[in-house]
């Protein structure tokens, strides 16, 4: 297995697919970071608190945070590393060639499935990295140990979340012969994932619980909660959920008619959980991304032993 990730590891690394998504993740985080810190420089001087993490959740006016273009980049990354990794090799002959060989099947697909994430890890890092360093240039706040555990851990889950896309993007190479087929079955279900489970969630909601502007504070709430509970069945959503809570110690429930009600209440948003609390709370989130990338690598992986591939 270590062969074969070595070898896709160096394909990877010294393709044009990587260089390009690399400079394209990097300059658009580089960007919202960068026009973020300008709206931040103003905190610096009146509360250290958690400074240098709002250079990861601060929007500007005219580009939106660095956790969505997060949230975009990885699906695409662990897609486009993952789409032909099976059926290419198939449609070139390669595939048999290599199995011809003292190669184990499980170890073909083990060792593209690891040089996949290993690629994909390698440009969240950097790309978290490259952010970090320019927003410490910048507002020259560096990050207490509480601030690098939280980075540390938005680091992790965004590649559990990365390896969920991979895994499927792998399962879709299994099942098509094309790479066209599997690309655009991949990308297809991201985008109802991360457009169309909102649009759904809020139809659902506003047919169960109407609501307007005369609407009293419940029925808003039970809209906002219907909402949630639906939104979940989206990896993109679980994942939203989990680095927003890790980075914004703020937030002491991702329940949202609880947040509702602590910030127009109680103002219980207004002080900070801990990294251990903030961890316990997305600690679903994470395990069910978990679940769903072991599940998808688990289908992926009988399916592909179970093929009969021959020589062409």
């Amino acid at each position: 297995m270590y062969t074969v990730f070595r070898k896709e590891l160096a394909d990877y690394l010294e393709s044009k697919r990587f260089a390009m998504l690399f400079i394209l993740a990097t300059m658009a985080a580089v960007f919202a970071v960068y026009l973020a810190v300008q709206n931040i420089r103003g905190a610096v001087s009146s509360s250290s608190e958690f400074v240098f993490l709002k250079i990861f959740t601060v929007s500007s006016e005219t580009l939106p945070s660095f956790l969505f273009f997060v949230s975009i980049f990885i699906p695409i990354i662990g897609i486009a590393f993952g789409f032909d990794a099976i059926n290419n090799e198939r449609a070139s002959g390669n595939l048999s060639r290599l199995l011809s060989q003292p190669i184990y099947r499980d170890s073909i697909i083990n060792g593209k499935f690891l040089a996949s994430l290993a690629v994909l890890s390698f440009i969240v890092v950097s790309v978290i990295a490259i952010v970090g360093g320019l927003g410490l240039r910048i507002i020259g706040v560096p990050p207490d140990s509480e601030e690098v555990l939280r980075l540390i851990a938005f680091a992790l889950t965004s590649i559990i979340y990365g390896a969920f896309w991979v895994a499927l993007a792998i399962l879709f190479s299994v099942s098509f012969n094309r790479a066209a087929s599997s690309m655009l079955a991949a990308l297809a279900l991201w985008m109802f994932f991360f457009f169309f489970v909102y649009m759904i969630a809020g139809a659902i909601a506003d047919a169960r619980v109407p609501i307007d502007s005369n609407s009293s504070f419940e029925m808003i709430a039970k809209n906002a909660e219907i909402q949630g509970m639906i939104n979940r069945i989206s990896p993109c959503n679980l994942y939203g959920e989990s680095i927003l809570a890790l980075l914004t110690p703020e937030i002491a429930s991702l329940n949202p008619a609880l947040m509702m009600i602590s910030v127009i209440a109680a103002g219980r948003m207004l002080t900070p959980l801990n990294f251990t609390q903030s961890l316990l709370l997305v600690w679903p989130q994470i395990v069910t991304m978990v679940a769903l990338a072991t599940i998808c690598f688990a289908i992926s992986y009988v399916r592909f032993i179970k093929q009969e591939i021959r020589a062409t």
